[in-house]
């Protein structure tokens, strides 16, 4: 079993696929409008958001993204594991990735808003040691919404 994580844009094949995916998984919810913090493919790339597609043997299986604030934080975007590749490490190697990729830049917390339905997401991030927050940046308070931050060591 063979991982590798490579930074790539949000429009190339692979990329869309993954994201294609989590968007469809995302639309079983009943989240309403204001609820749903998914950046589009666009909006990652107008944001400079880092993004990264993690293949397992050659096959994309997961997917994430990093938004840079300066020096203060980096906000993780768009994490997801194709739901055949998950109990395998990935999102705990993506999250690490993504730390790495922080702190290569002088960052040296983790901040990321989730929904509440997204159970198995949530307790990645709880074993991974993000602790929950209120909300950070733009986001307001929505009972429909976890906010989320690490401390990097």
């Amino acid at each position: 079993m063979q991982i590798t994580i490579v930074e790539e844009r949000p429009d190339t094949p692979d990329a869309l696929k993954l994201l294609g995916e989590l968007d469809e998984a995302l639309w079983l919810h009943p989240y309403p409008p204001q609820s749903r913090h998914a950046f589009s493919v666009e909006k990652l790339l107008r944001e400079q958001v880092a993004f990264f597609v993690a293949r397992l043997d050659r096959e994309p299986a997961a997917c994430g993204g990093l938004k840079l604030f300066d020096s203060e934080y980096g906000e993780v975007k768009r994490m997801f594991v194709r739901p055949a590749f998950r109990g395998r490490g990935l999102g705990k190697t993506l999250l690490n990735h993504l730390a790495d990729y922080a702190q290569q830049r002088k960052v040296n917390v983790l901040r990321l808003e989730t929904g509440i339905y997204q159970a198995e997401a949530i307790g990645l991030y709880e074993s991974w040691g993000f602790r929950r927050r209120p909300p950070f940046g733009e986001y307001q308070v929505d009972p429909l919404s976890v906010y989320f931050e690490k401390r990097l060591e």
